[in-house]
């Protein structure tokens, strides 16, 4: 039966990570716990669906999974370093994370979305943030992307830990740049006064990144052919339409 641990990231030393779960079949999963509906806690309770894909993953790989929760801009230092085995919590494949890990194939596809305030009639989509303040979680690939924009230079891209809805709803920054999935299920489940503007204006893919060794790779195939068996039967749909009511995993029509 699988044996889920929610628990503090600590030091370890000796063996590689991935060498270490191998030796007892546990693979230990940084996420945020604080990025719903992907991650979060209720009722003092993981939840979301990272949790319920890593769970399904562990199933099917015969592994036990160890949750270490942390802030979202120290994970991939902790994977760097080894303290943890790999990283759910929509990690968007870059050209740099890239350079630095190995990937297993996407599980979400989505693209970036510009959120404001419910009312601003002024933007209407990722064309209208020159000369405007727009915020970004600090670590997310978010705001590599706006920098990777043609006006970059026009736009004052501020880095948040937290809170970069409720600044946006209050005015203290004229948007917000997420992925879609999220962007609307905090709109549909917050009390802030929020909106989509405008359609995503970069597809997305996110996978779970692993050090790029040779102990490392064996667990990323055995994770990834777990992977693979779930899209395979509709596990892997099925989560999805548990927690987005759609496949967001095979598909960008879904956040469209």
């Amino acid at each position: 039966m699988l044996k889920t641990v929610i628990a503090a990231v600590i030091a370890t030393g000796g063996l590689s990570g991935a060498a270490m779960a191998q030796e007892n079949d546990t693979l230990r999963v940084g996420m945020s716990g604080g990025y719903f509906p992907f991650t979060f806690v209720r009722q003092d309770e993981l939840q979301g669906f990272e949790v319920d894909v890593m769970n399904a993953v562990g199933e099917e790989a015969g592994l036990d999974i160890a949750f270490e929760t942390m802030s979202f801009s120290g994970l991939i230092g902790a994977l760097e370093a080894g303290r943890i085995d790999t990283i759910a919590n929509q990690i968007t494949i870059t050209p740099d994370r890239e350079a630095a890990f190995a990937f297993t194939q996407p599980y979400v596809i989505d693209g970036a979305q510009v959120v404001t305030k419910a009312g601003n009639d002024e933007i209407e989509g990722v064309q209208d943030l020159r000369g405007r303040t727009v915020a970004v979680n600090l670590g997310s690939n978010f705001e590599q992307l706006l920098r990777d924009l043609p006006f970059a230079d026009e736009i004052d891209i501020r880095t948040y830990e937290s809170n970069i809805e409720q600044d946006t709803a209050l005015g203290r920054v004229d948007a917000f740049v997420m992925d879609r999935v999220s962007s609307a299920q905090v709109i549909a489940e917050s009390p802030l006064p929020l909106q989509l503007a405008g359609e995503p204006f970069s597809e997305i893919r996110n996978a779970l990144p692993f050090r790029d060794t040779e102990e490392d790779r064996a667990m990323l195939e055995r994770v990834d052919a777990a992977l693979t068996a779930l899209k395979e039967d509709g596990t892997l749909s099925d989560i999805s339409k548990k927690w987005f009511d759609s496949d967001i995993t095979t598909s960008a029509t879904a956040v469209e």
